[in-house]
């Protein structure tokens, strides 16, 4: 019954994407595409709010009578990339890009908020389609989660989907426990005295201390955390200097951390501040650090993850539901994972016949439009699964 539903709203599903595709919007400016998700739920007749973290968009469906409420969730933000792609529905705004398929699960949701509503007499309780702003790197699950969205009716479950290039089309990837990284950010300043290079025993090097600290960072990687506790510490920028012949009296370094275990994401800071201090103080310098706490890891919950495994099975068979290792890319569903029970899983979207296997990103991110079938089902198949149980 599902099968056909979705099958019958296909390429209206395939229209809707192609539409958020053509009109992307950045983190927090979501104002369009959150307009278009709005009249869309309106039209289904269930409760809408409007402006829930700044440009977020809720809608509450009520079943045939009392019961749990189930979360699902999509996001919506585009990404500050100029689209290279020659398809006929690119970008049509100037240096911004659905490179990471948000506009797939937005086509995903809206999909199966159609078919949900159609049912709305067969299962009790109540399901919210939250349609978050602002995933990439700027945490629009926390603003949402601030303005209430877990509450008024609380949410008792929530899944959310990812589509991915490096799975192909017709796979789904699931597993128990954490799926996807913290991640941390930090800035560095080193402090040092600026100086002639020719007279170096009158300056204290802020290069020098710099490189010793890039590199003996890594060595808390290695000698500090558990090996069974994965964790990853960049450092991406290093801006120091004036001149060739100057000693350079400040270096400002930028990094990111992410790690798949909660407690290794608090100790960390911790331990840089002793690495840092020690160095620094020991070559004559200084240093301030700046650690900004991003998003925690995402863990998935057992019960929930089983569902999803069922509800693969029913959709694409039970060779073709995977359990894939984590990934130290990260993810703001981690937010609500922490508050309440639910699973976070990957839809395959890539095809190497058709030529679909850019990476997320990239400039020629697209994806095979038959995985929003998939991902229609397996939500809806998850939202009934759970209020029906």
């Amino acid at each position: 019954m599902i099968s056909e539903k979705v099958a019958g709203i296909s390429n209206e599903m395939i229209r809707i994407r192609r539409d958020f595709h053509r009109h992307p919007e950045l983190g927090f400016t979501e104002k369009r595409t959150a307009r278009v998700i709005a009249d869309y739920l309106k039209d289904l007749d269930m409760n809408v709010f409007e402006g829930i973290g700044k440009t977020g968009v809720v809608g509450v469906l009520q079943g045939n009578g009392p019961g749990k409420t189930v979360m699902l969730r999509s996001d919506m933000d585009a990404l500050p990339i100029q689209e290279q792609s020659d398809v006929e529905y690119k970008s049509l705004n100037d240096g911004v890009m659905h490179a990471c398929g948000h506009d797939g699960h937005m086509s995903i949701l809206i999909g199966t908020a159609s078919i949900l509503s159609s049912m709305r007499g067969s299962f009790p309780g109540r399901i919210k389609f939250v349609f978050q702003p602002a995933e990439e790197r700027l945490g629009g699950a926390k603003a949402m989660i601030e303005q209430g969205v877990l509450d008024d009716p609380r949410v008792d479950a929530a899944f959310g989907l990812h589509l991915i290039s490096v799975l192909p089309v017709g796979y789904i990837g699931w597993r128990y426990g954490p799926i996807m990284a913290g991640m941390d950010s930090f800035t560095i300043t080193i402090r040092g005295k600026g100086g002639h290079c020719g007279m170096p025993e009158g300056g204290v090097d802020a290069i020098l201390i710099s490189s010793q600290v890039v590199s003996i960072l890594q060595s808390l990687v290695t000698r500090e955390i558990p090996p069974t506790s994965p964790v990853v510490i960049h450092v991406g920028t290093i801006k120091g200097g004036d001149a060739p012949n100057v000693i350079a009296d400040k270096v400002v370094l930028e990094g990111s951390v992410r790690t798949l275990d909660l407690n290794v994401q608090k100790l960390v800071p911790e331990r840089m501040e002793r690495i840092l201090s020690g160095i620094t103080r020991g070559m004559g310098g200084s240093f301030e650090m700046d650690y900004n706490s991003g998003y925690p890891v995402t863990v998935n919950d057992t019960v929930m993850t089983d569902l999803v495994r069922s509800a693969g099975q029913q959709v694409v068979g039970t060779e073709h539901v995977l359990e894939i290792p984590p990934t130290m890319a990260s993810e703001d569903m981690s937010f609500y994972l922490q508050k309440i029970p639910g699973s976070y899983f990957f839809i395959g979207a890539g095809n190497s016949e058709k030529g679909l296997t850019q990476p997320h990103h990239n400039s020629r991110f697209d994806f095979d439009e038959t995985a929003l079938e998939i991902g229609a089902k397996m939500m809806c198949r998850l939202a009934l699964s759970y209020l029906r149980d």
